[in-house]
């Protein structure tokens, strides 16, 4: 937990790899709990879209560390969502696009990026109790959070799940191209220098491949009501 005007502010930090059904998880734990919801992943998606909006080359941090430096990145809550706004604008589904995906992972790995985008994250408790996913919010944004929880789901599970969600935005992928994309992904966020994707010290492993979101959500609910309870 952290402090807020000298007030107790409650972090769930929701960690795991892509297409582990995280975000699903994330937001029906808020909305039970009355929390806001933060997805972490979705700032370094928003800065990677502006920096393929404004034409740089992502592979060169000096680039979109400039950028970073030069833009006006704004927050707001709308239905219990914190939302990030680069210059005034949010970019919405842009951020899923195949383009985004593809580069995400890159822009993720420079140290000044996260160190940025980590400061935003720790500043949002000013908007109260959070439920926060990502890949590193347990391990290095609030790791001294009591109610950390690990994500994860067999590679079958995930590729299906991501290609859903591409069919649903009439992005046409292969089942195997989808795995493959996944597993390079899975490559780079766990082997960077800086904040890689890990399960954090003390962090409850919930596998959720088969299990229904009712069901992965109750048990997080029933181990966070257990902490609270000691």
């Amino acid at each position: 937990m952290t402090s807020l005007l000298g007030k107790q502010v409650i972090v769930v930090a929701i960690d795991g790899p892509s297409a582990s059904g995280k975000s699903t998880i994330a937001r029906m734990l808020a909305q039970r709990l009355g929390f806001v919801y933060v997805d972490s992943g979705a700032m370094y998606r928003a800065v990677t879209w502006k920096a393929l909006e404004l034409g740089l080359d992502v592979t060169d941090p000096v680039q979109v560390i400039a950028m970073l430096h030069r833009i006006k990145i704004t927050f707001d809550v709308r239905n219990h969502q914190v939302r990030m706004l680069l210059d005034g604008v949010f970019p919405g589904d842009a951020i899923r696009e195949p383009r985004v995906a593809e580069k995400v992972s890159i822009v993720a790995a420079i140290p000044e990026v996260r160190q940025i985008l980590v400061a935003h994250q720790r500043s949002l408790t000013r908007f109260g109790n959070l439920v926060m996913e990502g890949r590193d919010i347990g391990s290095v944004v609030f790791p001294d959070t009591p109610h950390k929880f690990y994500i994860d789901a067999n590679p079958e599970e995930r590729a299906k799940r991501r290609q859903k969600d591409f069919a649903a935005m009439q992005i046409t992928a292969t089942t195997e191209g989808v795995a493959k994309a996944l597993a390079e992904r899975d490559k780079l966020d766990s082997s960077r220098a800086v904040a890689p994707l890990q399960i954090a010290l003390g962090a409850i492993v919930v596998d959720n491949s088969t299990n229904p979101p009712e069901k992965t959500v109750q048990i997080i609910l029933d181990h966070i009501a257990h902490q609270q309870s000691r």
